[in-house]
């Protein structure tokens, strides 16, 4: 089964988009790049404090 962890590995800020981009299969560079252009067009706030809350939620990745 799988779980949503934030990536220890593949991290630039947080592991919260790494994490993601592992869970849902597809290129952490591709989520990063469509995040920051939501981002933009959503005027920050929406995708931002989803991001700060997802940070606390999500459990960070173990390495067993």
């Amino acid at each position: 089964m799988k779980r949503l962890f934030r990536s220890r590995h593949d991290r630039k800020l947080s592991g919260v988009l790494g994490g993601l981009s592992n869970y849902i299969g597809i290129d952490a560079s591709l989520l990063r790049i469509l995040f920051v252009v939501l981002l933009i067009f959503t005027g920050f706030f929406p995708l931002a404090l989803i991001y700060i809350v997802s940070i606390f939620l999500m459990p960070e990745e173990t390495d067993y």
